[in-house]
């Protein structure tokens, strides 16, 4: 790779390199493939080594949605040691670089093993793979650059992205931001150099409002799902999932979870209502799909304190027709616990099967799970953090406490009211359908056009 940038420190700056543009810009315009070449700067990314949580799902679909779009899309991110370094996917529009593999090799076990050494790297590396192979490409074509970092390990990335344009005198030709996913150690931030640099955004007025402590305000862009999400699930298999569950009892609950084993995401909560409802003559039975994660222990230790069953449904990498028959062959239960790697298609299955699907994080900072289950046209019942599209008992349900009490009020409020129940899935696939991530894109665009016009880049048409 092109590695001819001086390091970015005081002494490198001199006298300012223009970039003869094939196409000056041009007054007005808004952002479109024509225009713009957009850059995606993230530890996590689409590779199995690089999916740690929803971070890696965000920037695999935004940048897979931009490509579709037409979009000339970059994603630099610690992928998989084993896979080629560069990938060109999506008609030529998508382009994967996996950087610092060399240093992945030594930690096999996924992207954040051996975090600070690969963090060091990708600071020091990726501005100057960034400048070289993809900005002054762009500038020569009459585009702008948009590059976005991802969480706080791509901060001083951005930043010194920022510094190195600046020395050249190309900072006007970009639009740089940083976006925050979660509250992750901020504290090793330097606010003010990143702000100075790049526009700050986050993915829901919840983050917003915590991101003021911090003395910021950043701009609200969220997040999408795939429209492929909006597809009907299989009505055969959503029948074969909740008689595996119900087992012939029509009035038995069918409840799902999903999720890391981390108290916030309230799993002591979900079990406790499971307990309340079992025990004041409601059947009901919970599928659960945790990690490996220590909280997990506390759950089921929980879960037997309160006399519930639980019964383990093991098997190796099941085909998505196959995890009913495990669940229903597995002895009766209170609680089913998947102990496998769950197809996404039989997740989406359980959504739609089940009576309620507890997304009941104390702190999520947008929530995918919520508008996911909506779209199959299952209810949520969701936290009050990030989930702004949530209008609680019209599309979905928003938990304001944490009493198990009302998670089990609630279940049995819809139980009784068929009427409110088929409400609430109508409005949750139509609010879903608000969230694609093609949706998404069009406020994205919007924010952009406005930080050009603040920055006062003009936007042209470049010569694509």
């Amino acid at each position: 790779m092109p590695n001819d940038t001086p390091p970015i420190t005081p002494k490198a700056r001199r006298k300012p390199r223009r970039v003869e543009t094939a196409h000056s810009f041009l007054a007005g315009g808004i952002i479109s493939p024509e225009n713009a070449v957009f850059v995606s700067v993230c530890f996590e990314g689409p590779d199995m080594y690089s999916l740690a949580g929803g971070l890696g799902t965000r920037v695999a679909e935004l940048t897979e949605t931009l490509a579709r779009l037409g979009y000339d899309t970059h994603l630099l991110f610690v992928g998989d040691p084993t896979l080629p370094e560069r990938e060109t996917l999506h008609d030529g529009h998508l382009h994967l670089v996996r950087v610092a593999q060399h240093i992945s090799k030594k930690y096999p076990h996924g992207v954040y093993e051996g975090e600070e050494e690969k963090l060091a790297y990708y600071t020091r590396h990726v501005p100057k793979m960034i400048y070289n192979e993809i900005a002054l490409p762009a500038f020569a074509a009459g585009k702008v650059l948009i590059a976005i970092g991802e969480d706080w390990q791509t901060a001083e990335t951005v930043s010194n992205l920022s510094d190195l344009l600046y020395i050249h005198d190309l900072r006007n030709q970009a639009i740089l931001m940083w976006n925050c996913n979660s509250l992750m150690s901020l504290h090793r931030m330097d606010w003010k150099r990143l702000a100075a640099g790049a526009a700050i955004t986050t993915v829901s007025r919840y983050m917003k409002h915590r991101l003021w402590s911090f003395g910021v305000n950043p701009l609200v862009i969220p997040n999408g799902i795939p429209s492929r999400y909006l597809e009907p699930v299989d009505p055969a298999l959503v029948s074969a999932t909740r008689e595996a569950v119900v087992r012939g009892q029509k009035d038995r609950l069918f409840l799902f979870k999903i999720g890391r084993f981390d108290p916030d995401k309230r799993w002591i909560m979900a079990v406790e209502a499971v307990a309340r409802l079992r025990h004041s003559g409601h059947p009901v039975a919970l599928v659960i799909r945790g990690g490996i994660e220590p909280h997990g222990a506390e759950v089921m230790a929980r879960a037997r304190q309160l006399d519930l069953t639980v019964r383990d449904v093991s098997a190796r990498r099941p085909q998505v027709e196959e995890v009913a028959g495990l669940i229903a062959a597995a002895p009766k239960a209170d609680i089913y616990n998947l102990q496998f790697f769950v197809p996404a298609e039989f997740v989406r299955v359980c959504y739609a099967a089940a009576d309620a699907v507890l997304a009941n994080s104390g702190h999520e900072p947008f929530g995918l799970v919520g508008l996911e289950v909506m779209a199959t046209g299952g209810i949520a019942f969701t936290g009050s953090t990030g989930e702004d599209y949530v209008l609680s008992f019209e599309n979905a349900i928003a938990l304001d406490t944490d009493d198990p009490d009302e998670v089990a009020g609630y279940l049995l409020h819809l139980h009784y009211n068929s009427v409110e129940r088929e409400k609430i899935r109508a409005a949750g696939r139509r609010t879903a359908a608000e969230f694609t991530w093609e949706e998404a894109i069009e406020n994205l665009t919007g924010k952009l056009d406005y930080l050009a016009r603040k920055a006062g880049i003009s936007l042209g048409h470049g010569t694509a």
